[in-house]
């Protein structure tokens, strides 16, 4: 397996505008990220943290720095950094008939410079929560939508 990119692509049926709202706010990301609180906002540079179980057992936070944010068509940031570097997520929105054509990728793994065993563990874990994520984005932007 080549540990290069996850992509994952989805019809969300909602306007980009809508759905860059949903990607990129904290209110929103907590729906559809199993939980996660952060204080992140959608600015070039911002430097936050998401956490997820805070003050449990379980949790588990993440540093993250918005790379990019061009509303509505583009969110990155990086996350999982250390000295080997970071890895990237971009959402990429485009409108497509009456709603929007949501593209997830993550890139960076084999950079990291883990050992084969780590890398393959990281890849695994990242590729089953962006099976959950993303679907959960669509599910969640049109449960917004229905409430509107």
């Amino acid at each position: 397996m080549e540990f290069g990119s996850i992509e994952r692509e989805i019809h969300v049926d909602a306007s980009p505008e809508i759905v860059f709202e949903v990607v990129t706010s904290p209110e929103h990301i907590r729906e559809w990220w199993n939980g996660a609180e952060t204080d992140v906002s959608a600015t070039p540079g911002n430097e936050a943290e998401i956490a997820w179980a805070r003050a449990t057992a379980d949790e588990h936070v993440q540093r993250l720095t918005v790379v990019r944010a061009d509303p509505p068509q583009v969110f990155s940031f990086r996350w999982v950094a250390d000295e080997s570097g970071s890895l990237l997520v971009t959402f990429e929105l485009t409108p497509s008939g009456s709603g929007t054509l949501l593209r997830m990728t993550e890139t960076g793994f084999r950079e990291k410079g883990w050992e084969a065993a780590v890398l393959e563990a990281a890849y695994a874990d990242h590729v089953r929560g962006w099976d959950v994520f993303v679907p959960n984005i669509a599910e969640y932007t049109q449960r917004l939508v229905a409430s509107r």
